[in-house]
C-alpha cells in the first residue's frame, strides 16, 4: 500500500492563522506583512533542508553585482523532489484562496514561472540591499505583482550569522522589522512601489554554511497595464555618499537591462551571465 505524503501545511491551521491574523497583517507597519513560526510540518520541511541543491550545482542563476550577491533557481524541472513539491503546494488553489483572505486581496495568482523566485541562496558574505521589488511580471503585462512568501530552511541560525530579513518604512528614514531567518519561518508582506525590504548586512555564516529559502511571489491580473517600476533599490539613510550613488548607478544599469530583457523575452541563464559581468564575478568551477 502506497503512504500518503505530508502535506507540508495543514489548510485547516492555515485557515485558522489566517483569520487570525488577517486584520493585523494587513494593518501592520511599515506595510502589511506577519511573521509566523512552525509554519510547515517540520519533519516534510526538513527533507526540503536536506535535499537543497549546492549553490555549484547546474541550473543556478548568480545574482553578482554591486546591490546583491545571492543565487537563485527557478527552473521547475531542475529543483529537487520534496522542494518542487513544496512549491506545488504553496502555488495550489488551496493555499492560494486563503492567502488572498489574510492579505485582503482577491484572485491572487501564482507564478509557475517562478520569475525572480524559486529557490535562494547565499553565502557567507552574500548579501541583498535594500529595495522595492519589480511590479509587473517580465512576460506578463497585466500581471501586478501583489504578495511575497518566503520561507526559510536555516537550521541552527544565530544572531551573529546576519541575514536578517529588515523591512523599511516607506520613507526609507528606518527599518521597523528585523526577521532572523530561522528554520520553518514564513514571512509573507504586501509588494508595492515602496515596500522595502532587504537583507542589508553581510552575511556572516560559517564557510560551511549558506542561508537557504523558498521565496514565492504572488500577482493579480489587472483589466489594464498597471505602472511598471523595475526592483527600486535605495541605500540606507547612513550610508555614505559615495555608497549612495553607487547604488542609485547600478540600479540605472540594471534597470536598462531589464526593458531589454522584456522586450526581447530573455531568459534568466542570460540574465546570470549579464549580471556576473556587471559584478565582475564568475561561476566557480566544482
Amino acid at each position: 500500500m502506497i503512504q500518503a505524503q505530508t502535506r507540508f501545511v495543514d489548510l485547516d491551521a492555515w485557515k485558522n492563522k489566517a483569520k487570525k491574523h488577517k486584520e493585523a497583517y494587513q494593518n501592520a507597519s511599515p506595510f502589511p506583512h506577519t511573521l509566523l513560526d512552525n509554519f510547515c510540518d517540520p519533519e516534510a520541511l526538513d527533507k526540503v533542508a536536506q535535499e537543497f541543491p549546492a549553490v555549484d550545482d547546474e541550473g543556478w542563476i548568480h545574482y553578482l553585482h554591486f546591490n546583491e550577491k545571492k543565487h537563485g533557481l527557478n527552473k521547475m524541472d531542475m529543483i529537487p523532489t520534496e522542494c518542487r513539491r513544496l512549491i506545488e503546494e504553496l502555488n495550489s488553489p488551496e493555499f492560494v484562496s486563503v492567502l488572498s483572505e489574510l492579505t485582503g486581496i482577491p484572485n491572487l495568482l501564482p507564478d509557475p514561472s517562478l520569475e525572480g523566485g524559486g529557490l535562494h541562496q547565499s553565502k557567507r558574505g552574500g548579501f541583498l540591499n535594500i529595495h522595492a521589488d519589480f511590479t509587473v511580471h517580465p512576460h506578463k503585462r497585466n500581471w501586478r505583482r501583489r504578495v511575497n512568501v518566503l520561507v526559510y530552511l536555516n537550521h541552527d541560525w544565530q544572531e551573529e550569522y546576519n541575514g536578517h530579513l529588515e523591512l523599511w518604512t516607506r520613507d526609507m528614514k528606518s527599518c521597523e522589522v528585523k526577521a532572523l531567518p530561522i528554520f520553518n519561518r514564513c514571512v509573507i508582506f504586501n509588494t508595492d512601489y515602496d515596500s522595502f525590504h532587504g537583507l542589508p548586512e553581510v552575511i556572516n555564516c560559517p564557510e560551511n554554511m549558506t542561508r537557504k529559502s523558498i521565496a514565492l511571489y504572488y500577482f493579480t491580473e489587472e483589466t489594464e497595464a498597471p505602472k511598471k517600476v523595475n526592483t527600486n533599490y535605495k541605500a540606507r539613510p547612513e550610508e555614505s555618499t559615495k555608497k549612495k550613488f553607487l547604488v542609485y548607478l547600478d540600479k540605472q544599469v540594471l534597470w536598462t537591462y531589464s526593458r531589454i530583457k522584456s522586450t526581447l523575452g530573455l531568459n534568466d541563464d542570460f540574465a546570470s551571465k549579464v549580471l556576473q559581468l556587471l559584478g565582475g564575478g564568475k561561476k566557480k568551477k566544482k
